[in-house]
């Protein structure tokens, strides 16, 4: 690996770590209604919005509330993005319609309602020659914000159940959503977005410019109010793109620093929120264990994606290239920086990539694949990853305790059987999704017309890479599979649906059973839930479960890509 590419990664990670303690104190404190620097100014609107959405912040939800809660929120949001997209062309402002040749079908209209309220952004359109500018602003900025927010609750609810003791309560879903939105994202995106203008992306509604080229050409330069959606799309862990080049493109993402902030953006509040788990808890040096997790699966992507990325693909060996596979990347980013977004956006439920998946060789691409189908839970989406990592680390200790006899426990709750058919449920969830989804579109005359470069091994790992995509709510694609269709429109929305509730629901429920528990005392047979073996257990659950379920599907795609590239090229 060269220096360079190991200096950013190492100095990426340790900037994240660093910030960990600060931001993750900082949530702990919003949530539980300590003071802040941010109070003076925030109290006072609180109080407010409290008073117009009769709000009663004494009012505690149990874990059906709270469910309740967050879908008839999502609902909402859906249908009024929706109903947005149906009515665009009513709209005031640019661009212009001549530019926008991309039809909002009802179909299409629908896959991005839901895909923007379940913060996966699916885009299976082109924004720059699709959507108005007041489109983005409204519909896709303000669900950037609010189901952003919504997942950061189910994350805070989920802690409290696990703090909780002989009680029903995980919160009041309307507190955490306004106090997530007012303390935590409004802040943050916008000194992010005044950073990004800074360095060139453009804020502006201007109509689209036509410029003639040097040689005589006439070329149309898209603008548009871009800052307002780039930062908050990585901090609510959204991901999409303002233009289809998404990241790529030089408005969105203009130079190294803005993508290092974008980066930041994605992983420190989920990051974080393992500092936040530590000290709602009481237990700091359990959130350190689970950070630890994620580190190391954090390195352990860079290592491989660069090591695949790193030479000259097989079938240019002749011309004895030394930089690397540069194809479908920018040179702007190089390696290094098209290496580390790829595994910060696909561990982060935040598709918002800066280089082509689809021109990776086949264990690159497999490296954001694995990080989706594990569920994300490096890191993870804005509230999600946290709780992802604890159900993976439940089937573990479920397993040790298997294994000596008694009954498993983690922060003093017993998981008994009630609980273990939760925890099941919510690892079946992914498989249970994307398997069927992707052998459908495999084999079917509709989801094949949607491969319209690639077939055999490529082509099924476009596919797989789609939906596993779709189900972790992170939204990035293959660009070799043509998604806007009737078919890939409502099938990829089922998967995202299953992918936010799917999940939510039962760690909601998982919670509301852990809060009803008192504490169990803790003796020579309990896991030490802040030991490296603790840390070991749950590294090995992740790997044992993504294997058992993912490999032979992996297998189909990028492995046997892999093989067939080195037999091709004589390189074994």
């Amino acid at each position: 690996m060269p220096i360079s590419n190991l200096l950013e990664y190492g100095l990426f990670l340790l900037v994240v770590t660093l910030l960990v303690k600060p931001a993750g104190s900082y949530l702990a404190a919003v949530f539980e209604g300590q003071k802040t620097f941010a109070d003076p100014l925030l109290r006072p609107l609180e109080r407010f919005i409290f008073w117009i959405l009769r709000v009663r912040p004494e009012d505690e939800m149990g874990w059906k509330q709270y469910t309740l809660a967050f879908v008839s929120f999502s609902l909402v949001g859906t249908l009024s993005v929706y109903g947005l997209l149906r009515l665009q062309r009513y709209l005031p402002g640019g661009p212009d319609p001549s530019y926008l040749t991309t039809p909002v079908t009802p179909d299409l209209a629908m896959n991005t309602a839901v895909s923007f309220s379940t913060t996966t952004t699916w885009q299976a359109y082109a924004g720059e020659n699709t959507m108005r500018y007041w489109t983005q602003v409204l519909g896709f900025v303000g669900q950037n914000f609010m189901a952003g927010a919504a997942g950061l609750a189910i994350g805070i609810a989920f802690i409290r159940g696990l703090a909780g003791r002989e009680t029903s309560s995980l919160g009041n879903f309307w507190v955490d959503l306004i106090r997530g939105t007012l303390w935590v994202l409004l802040p943050l995106s916008i000194i992010g977005s005044l950073v990004l203008v800074w360095q060139g992306v453009p804020m502006n509604f201007r109509p689209y410019a036509q410029l003639k080229t040097v040689s005589g050409n006439t070329q149309v330069i898209t603008q548009g109010p871009v800052a307002a959606l780039e930062f908050i799309e990585q901090l609510g862990t959204n991901g999409g793109g303002f233009f289809n080049a998404n990241g790529a493109h030089p408005f969105e993402n203009p130079t190294p620093l803005t993508n290092w902030i974008e980066m930041l953006g994605i992983a420190v509040l989920p990051a974080s929120l393992t500092y936040t788990f530590g000290k709602m808890t009481g237990r700091q040096k359990a959130g350190w264990a689970l950070f630890g997790v994620m580190a190391f699966l954090f390195v352990a992507g860079l290592i491989i994606c660069d090591y695949s990325e790193r030479p000259a693909p097989p079938h240019l060996a002749d011309l004895h290239l030394t930089a690397g596979n540069f194809e479908g990347k920018e040179v702007r980013f190089g390696i290094g920086g098209s290496v580390l977004t790829a595994v910060t956006t696909s561990n982060g439920a935040t598709g918002s990539c800066n280089s082509a998946p689809d021109s990776y060789t086949p264990i690159g691409v497999a490296v954001p694949l694995s990080n989706m189908l594990l569920g994300e839970i490096t890191f993870g989406g804005l509230g999600t990853g946290l709780y992802s990592l604890i159900m993976v680390a439940l089937v573990g200790l479920f397993m040790a305790g298997l294994m000596v006899g008694r009954t498993p426990e983690y922060l003093g709750k017993r998981m008994g059987p009630r609980e273990m058919k939760l925890v099941m449920l919510f690892n079946l969830a992914t498989p249970l999704a994307v398997l069927p989804l992707t052998a459908w579109a495999a084999f079917s005359s509709a989801g094949l017309a949607g491969l319209t470069t690639n077939t055999g091994p490529h082509g099924f790992t476009e596919i797989l890479f789609g939906y596993a995509s779709c189900v972790a709510n992170n939204g990035q694609t293959m660009g070799g599979l043509s998604a806007d269709s009737c078919f890939y429109n409502l099938t990829t929305a089922a998967a995202t649906v299953i992918g936010r509730f799917g999940l939510a629901v039962p760690a909601l429920a998982l919670a509301g059973l852990f809060a009803r528990q008192g504490c169990q005392i803790v003796t020579a047979g309990t896991l030490p839930s802040d030991s490296l073996l603790f840390a070991l257990v749950t590294l090995g659950s992740a790997v044992l479960i993504g294997g058992l379920n993912f490999l032979p599907a992996m297998a189909l795609g990028p492995m046997i890509e892999h093989f067939m590239m080195c037999k091709t090229h004589g390189l074994y």
